[in-house]
């Protein structure tokens, strides 16, 4: 009974250290076995067959292609196009917004009460325009450059399935690889095949 209450303390000391729950800990035991043991299970068949057959393994660095590849910066032209007269809307409002509080300043000692808080009140619905107008380009603008993201990925995924094809890859990697050494990485490789498949 003393035993179970000091596991029951120490427990509780333990989420509250870490801000963590017992599941979620469990949870992540559960996601490094697999990882493990799905690591263990790729290399398998090079260590048991090492002596009779050779595997060619290439490893990708996805964040260096999505930088790097024609297609993202072609993509990010075209999203600039899309959204250069929300964008540049949004700029003029800004500086009116400026101009009415330099105006403001400038003025205010010269208004009645009534005025004064006539103004103050435009500038401040015209802030508030302002907020919702700029929220709403950012989110639309999130959810365009998803979209190309995910036709980025798709043409990433095509172009590794070319050249693994055509060099004879039996293994390409990229991503959940805990160490990879410059003699698998292919990545440059592969922007060259992104750059002939625009």
């Amino acid at each position: 009974m003393t035993e179970m209450m000091k596991q029951k303390h120490s427990n509780s000391e333990w989420e509250q250290i870490f801000n963590i729950t017992l599941d979620e800990e469990i949870n992540k035991m559960i996601k490094n076995f697999l990882v493990i043991f799905f690591s263990s299970f790729l290399l398998l068949p090079m260590s048991v067959s090492a002596e009779t057959d050779t595997y060619k393994i290439g490893y990708v660095v996805v964040e260096k292609i999505l930088k790097e590849a024609p297609q993202t910066a072609a993509s990010n032209k075209k999203l600039e196009k899309e959204f250069k007269s929300r964008t540049d809307g949004l700029k003029k409002k800004v500086e009116s917004i400026q101009k009415q509080e330099k105006d403001f300043k400038k003025n205010n000692v010269t208004m009645t009460a009534t005025q004064r808080q006539k103004a103050q009140k435009d500038i401040q619905n015209a802030k508030i325009e302002i907020q919702r107008i700029e929220r709403e380009l950012r989110e639309d603008i999130d959810i365009r450059r998803r979209e190309e993201i995910g036709k980025l990925q798709q043409k990433i995924n095509e172009a590794i399935e070319d050249l693994a094809a055509k060099e004879k890859y039996d293994l390409i990697l990229y991503q959940g690889v805990a160490f990879a050494s410059k003699e698998i990485d292919i990545t440059n490789e592969l922007i060259k095949v992104l750059g002939k498949n625009k």
